[in-house]
C-alpha cells in the first residue's frame, strides 16, 4: 500500500498538521506570527474600522429586567455543544439514518464505482464546509446578541467580533476553499495503490473537516469564554 509521507519536528494548528502528513508539501517550515499574517490581511479601512471596535465608547446596554445570574452562559454552552456536536456528527456520519448507514460500502465491500472519482468527495467536502459556515455564523451572532445585552464592556467585545468577522470572514473563507483540492493528490495515491483505499480515504478526509471545525470554531469558544467570565 501506498505510503502517506510523514512530517517531523512542525508545530501548528492542527488542520496544517493533518494537511502536512496527507501532502506532498513541505510544511515543515516557519509559521508566520499572528501579527505578520494580519498586516498582510488588514487594509487600512479595515484597520479603522477594528480602531473603532476597540477605542470607540461602549455601546449603551438596552435597560430591561436583571437575567438570572449565569443564564446567558448555560444558553450559550448549550447552544455551543449543540452545534458543535450537530457537526461532529454530520462529519463522522453518525447523524445519518441507519438506512444511509446500511447503504454505506462496508471495509470487506467493493467501493462504489462514482467513489472512485474524486468529484464526488470534494462536492462532500464542500458542503459539509457550507453546513459548518452557515451554523457556526448563526450561533456566532446568537452569542454577541448575549455578550450585547450584558455590560457596556461586554457589548464592546461582541462589536468587536463583528468586525473581526466582517473583516476577516473573506479571507478565512477564501483559504479554506482551497483545502479540499489539497486531499486529491492523496486520494489518487490511496486509489492506485491496494487494499481498502476508500475506508482510509475516507478516514483521512475525516481528520481533515474535524480539524477544520476546530479552526472555525475558535471564535465561538472565545465568545463562550467570555460569556462565562460576565
Amino acid at each position: 500500500m501506498t505510503q502517506v509521507p510523514q512530517r517531523t519536528g512542525f508545530s501548528g494548528p492542527k488542520l496544517l498538521r493533518v494537511l502536512a502528513r496527507l501532502t506532498e508539501t513541505d510544511a515543515a517550515g516557519a509559521v508566520p506570527s499572528l501579527s505578520a499574517v494580519m498586516s498582510r490581511w488588514l487594509g487600512w479601512t479595515d484597520a479603522i474600522a477594528l480602531s473603532a471596535a476597540l477605542n470607540g465608547s461602549p455601546p449603551e446596554v438596552p435597560s430591561a429586567a436583571p437575567a438570572r445570574p449565569g443564564s446567558e452562559r448555560g444558553i450559550g454552552d448549550a447552544a455551543g455543544t449543540h452545534v458543535r456536536a450537530m457537526l461532529t456528527a454530520a462529519i463522522t456520519g453518525q447523524g445519518m439514518s441507519s438506512d444511509s448507514r446500511r447503504r454505506m460500502p462496508t471495509r470487506t465491500a467493493a467501493p462504489d464505482p462514482a467513489e472512485a472519482d474524486f468529484a464526488v468527495h470534494r462536492q462532500r467536502y464542500i458542503a459539509l464546509q457550507q453546513q459548518m459556515e452557515r451554523e457556526i455564523a448563526g450561533l456566532r451572532g446568537r452569542l454577541r446578541a448575549a455578550l450585547a445585552s450584558r455590560t457596556p464592556q461586554a457589548a464592546r467585545l461582541a462589536m468587536l467580533d463583528t468586525v473581526m468577522e466582517q473583516v476577516l470572514g473573506a479571507r478565512e473563507q477564501a483559504v479554506l476553499a482551497a483545502v479540499p483540492g489539497m486531499l486529491e493528490p492523496h486520494f489518487t495515491r490511496l486509489r492506485d495503490a491496494e487494499g481498502a483505499w476508500l475506508n482510509v480515504f475516507r478516514r483521512d478526509m475525516q481528520s481533515v473537516l474535524l480539524a477544520e471545525l476546530e479552526i472555525r470554531f475558535q471564535p465561538v469558544d472565545a465568545l463562550l469564554a467570555a460569556l462565562r467570565e460576565i
